[in-house]
């Protein structure tokens, strides 16, 4: 039996009004965690690295 599939308009998902303030920031916090998070592994990672060539 074949499923039915529901096709969504995303442009309309989560409204259309424009973000208040305090969305902007709230978003804008939590993207600068998550690249700090990231280059902390990113950099972790990378020395982890290097230690293992140098005792080659």
């Amino acid at each position: 039996m074949k499923t039915k599939q529901i096709n969504l308009d995303v442009d309309y998902i989560g409204g259309q009004e424009p973000l208040t303030k305090e969305e902007e920031t709230q978003l804008s916090t939590f993207f600068k965690e998550r690249k700090l998070a990231s280059k902390a592994k990113t950099k972790k990672q990378i020395t982890t690295k290097k230690r293992d060539f140098a005792t080659v």
